[in-house]
């Protein structure tokens, strides 16, 4: 188990074996503690659906992903049982950024709420998520 006594070195290592995250979309973990975390991504031509637009699948992927690291340090395992997302609009920046908070983390469920914003703060999705703990 994974707490807040292993390095983000340690961390991202870890997660490192979430290969569609971090291989895939080239995920990266930049901060992650108890109920918190922060992901993201540099916008490149593999995340781009037809239109030219960052695929929903991908910044489901980085939101999916800060919320798998949050919802795991100083916890049991903990597996995703309802996930929902609002896109509000189209990054404008090259970089998305994913930032995942508990609202409530009990003994068995955990609450959280994920926000996506661009480099440029532009505010790009919003995913609430209920976690089971195993």
């Amino acid at each position: 188990m994974l707490d807040e006594s292993n390095s983000i070195q340690e961390v991202r290592d870890y997660f490192g074996n979430d290969r569609f995250a971090s291989e895939a979309c080239a995920c990266e973990v930049l901060e992650a503690s108890h109920g918190h975390a922060v992901t993201a991504f540099t916008i490149s031509g593999q995340h781009l659906n037809a239109q030219g637009f960052v695929m929903g699948g991908a910044i489901f992927t980085l939101a999916d992903f800060a919320l798998a690291v949050a919802c795991n340090i100083g916890e049991n395992p903990t597996v995703s049982v309802s996930n929902t997302i609002e896109y509000f609009s189209p990054p404008k920046g090259g970089r998305l950024f994913a930032t995942a908070d508990a609202d409530k983390s009990g003994r068995s469920l955990g609450f959280y709420t994920v926000s996506v914003t661009d480099d440029l703060g532009t505010p790009v999705a919003k995913m609430t998520a209920t976690c089971f703990r195993r």
